[in-house]
């Protein structure tokens, strides 16, 4: 039986800016996930990382935002895990971009797309010594806190329509 451990490593994200936490399964991702950013959200500020899993096993990175991009290369540091990678936004919003990253060819998972603060359960094969590390979910945001009311989803059904997500 393998030696492992699981631990929980916590998204550093100060301003709670929304990011995307996904599985890719090869370099040219890097690229691609840059192309849907940059034409799903035209006016967004972006970085992402890219965890490679073979070879050199680098972290990858690119955006159009410096800062972002530094948060991302930090954060996928932090998690550590073969083929991860992380986009941190500003001026744009995963429900905007989500179905564009989700359609790049070489992702295969979304763990979550949120600016809740935000715990990515990690298992370490052998500690980290022989193989490494892989995702296995995330804790995002709180537990409820009890069921929503009528009054609360009359309110629900107000909001989206005055920010214009739904008619």
């Amino acid at each position: 039986m393998e030696d492992a451990r699981f631990i929980l490593v916590t998204i550093e994200n100060p301003e709670q800016l929304n990011f995307i936490l996904g599985q890719t399964h090869f370099i040219k991702s890097v690229e691609d996930l840059y192309e849907a950013m940059a034409q799903g959200a035209p006016g967004g500020r972006f970085g992402l990382a890219f965890c490679e899993a073979s070879g050199p096993c680098k972290i990858r990175s690119d955006g159009n935002d410096d800062a972002l991009r530094a948060l991302a290369v930090k954060n996928a540091a932090a998690i550590g895990a073969g083929h991860s990678f992380l986009i941190f936004m500003k001026d744009s919003f995963p429900v905007t971009i989500l179905n564009a990253v989700k359609s790049v060819p070489e992702v295969c998972t979304i763990f979550c797309a949120s600016a809740n603060p935000t715990k990515v359960v990690v298992a370490e094969s052998n500690f980290g010594k022989e193989q490494g590390r892989g995702i296995l979910g995330v804790v995002d945001g709180f537990s409820p806190k009890g069921v929503e009311t009528k009054e609360e989803a009359v309110s629900r059904h107000s909001f989206l329509r005055d920010i214009g997500y739904k008619r």
